[in-house]
């Protein structure tokens, strides 16, 4: 995919992967700027039941208009691909800043608690509960900014209920006691991650 052009945007270089998502850096020709592009990954792009979530991905993190919550430009078609233009994010992941630094600076850390806890209180106020929050989905840019991204496994208030009956969405190591035993869940386990 690196090379090619889909709809108005370039691709430039893969940045990830994960379970509802590959993400690619890509050039807006249209714009003439950095995003992120977000496609399903091909092996669940079929199933309608991973489209609908997808673009409940979409739709709740576009809902969210804060400094430590990336922004969602769109979703879009071409062809068959579907996926989330977004703010690209010039940093690394806070996993991976964890780990380039062999002594965590105390005022840092209460710094990007603070940012982490400003971003979910606004998705928390909108009624979107992110359910899958961890060092992975949480970016630091440049100017040491927090940016929580990946709202794939977001339960919004009122919204569809498109978690599969007896199945156990997020990341294990994070999970509330609530969210490993498929009972309902509120900001409350974002707390708890």
């Amino acid at each position: 995919m690196i090379g090619t052009t889909i709809s108005h945007y370039r691709i430039l270089e893969k940045l990830g992967e994960g379970g509802m998502g590959v993400v690619y850096k890509a050039q807006d020709t249209k714009l003439n700027r950095t995003v992120a592009l977000k496609f399903l990954p091909s092996q669940v792009s079929g199933s309608e039941q991973d489209k609908a979530r997808f673009l409940q991905e979409a739709q709740a993190a576009a809902g969210l208009n804060h400094p430590n919550i990336c922004t969602i430009y769109g979703i879009e078609e071409d062809g068959d691909e579907q996926f989330i233009a977004m703010e690209f994010i010039e940093g690394m992941t806070l996993k991976e800043k964890c780990k380039s630094t062999s002594l965590v600076d105390l005022q840092q850390a209460i710094s990007y608690l603070k940012q982490i806890g400003e971003a979910l209180h606004e998705a928390h106020s909108k009624g979107i509960t992110h359910r899958d929050i961890k060092p992975d989905n949480i970016m630091v840019n440049t100017k040491n900014q927090i940016k929580v991204m990946d709202f794939g496994l977001a339960k919004l208030k009122g919204g569809m209920g498109l978690t599969r009956l007896q199945s156990t969405l997020g990341t294990t190591a994070y999970m509330s006691p609530e969210q490993l035993q498929s009972a309902d869940v509120d900001h409350r386990s974002d707390i708890w991650s």
